[in-house]
Formats: structure tokens, sequence, C-alpha cells
């Protein structure tokens, strides 16, 4: 798993006006909760955005560095600016672990050229992207594999049908089978013919 370390230095000043100046300063501040009071931290933006360029940064525990501490925690919340490339807050929670996390991890298409569809010229079409898990921080995927290999034409791939390793469950199924949303589905394209 992708090791990613955020540094960051605990304020005091709080409000519209003191984020501001943090961000003139080329700051991101921000939040760390969880297992103790909450801290209003700023991070460094630059080393951030670098970090969010990455994508295994939105689904692995990262290590915050506060004022020379290290302690494990997970990004919550990014709030971005609605028409610039800025973030404008960070929300982290420190990770405890003991204690199962909610996390959104990308989801991983595989072997879909293998098909029988796929040699019948289907295509695949992705309705997921990420789906919500719970675990434990030690059994925390870098992603889950969808496999594709059987999957046949006019099928539809569900939460379901997504083999999981052990101690991760998938949110939306714990509220029963109403929730078995679908991630993708196998389509002939237009002018296709049908396999024999």
């Amino acid at each position: 798993m992708a090791k990613f370390t955020v540094n960051a230095v605990a304020r005091d000043d709080q409000g519209k006006g003191a984020s501001r100046r943090l961000r003139r300063e080329g700051l991101v501040p921000g939040i760390i909760y969880g297992s103790s009071e909450p801290k209003a931290i700023s991070v460094i933006g630059k080393d951030l955005y670098r970090m969010l360029l990455e994508d295994g940064f939105y689904s692995s525990i990262l290590t915050l560095n506060l004022d020379g501490q290290d302690q494990p925690v997970i990004i919550k919340d990014l709030q971005r600016h609605p028409s610039k490339p800025v973030v404008l807050h960070a929300d982290f929670q420190r990770i405890d672990d003991s204690q199962k996390i909610k996390l959104q991890v990308p989801l991983a298409f595989v072997n879909f050229e293998k098909s029988a569809a796929a040699k019948a010229a289907a295509k695949f079409a992705q309705e997921a992207a990420t789906v919500e898990i719970s675990c434990l921080p030690k059994d925390l995927p870098e992603a889950l594999e969808v496999e594709l290999g059987q999957i046949e034409m006019g099928q539809t791939a569900h939460l379901s049908d997504i083999s999981l390793p052990e101690g991760v469950e998938i949110v939306a199924l714990r509220r029963g089978e109403d929730h078995d949303q679908s991630v993708g589905y196998c389509y002939a394209p237009r002018g296709a013919r049908a396999a024999k």
C-alpha cells in the first residue's frame, strides 16, 4: 500500500479571516478528529496537492506528522473551491487499530478482455469508480477487483459480485438486497453483430 506523510502544524486562529490568511501563505486549513479532542491544523498546500494527484491517497492510511509527532489518519473530507483548483479545507480522522473505519476505495475492473462477450465485440460500461467499505485498518485494501472474465452480453455486475478480502464488507450491502447496486454492465455496441 502506498505510504503518504502529511506534514501539519497546530493552529489557534480560526474563522474565515484566519483561513484566508493561511491560504494566502500557501497553507490549507484543516481539522483532525476522532478518539480525542478535535484539533485545528494547517498543512502545506503544495505537498497536499501533489499527494491528491495519486489515487492511492484517498484509500490509504496516511501518516499525519503534527508538530513532530506521527499519527495514523484517513482523509474524510476535502472542501474544494467551486471554480478554482483549490482545496479550501481538509478533514482528517485519527485511526484506532481496534476500531473499524469506513472509507471509499477504488474498483478495479479486470479480465473483461478474456470474456466471451468481449471476444464477440461487446463493451463494458462502468457505472461506479469507488465503493464504501468498512474494515479494521489492518484489512484496508488498496482497491477491490471486479472479476469480468465470465460476464455475458447483457449482464450487469453488482456490488454482491465483488469478491471481498477477509474482514472487509461493503457498507451498502449491510442494508439489504435492495441496496445491491449495479457497478457496470456488458452491452453490444450499435451495429455490432450478435455473437453466435
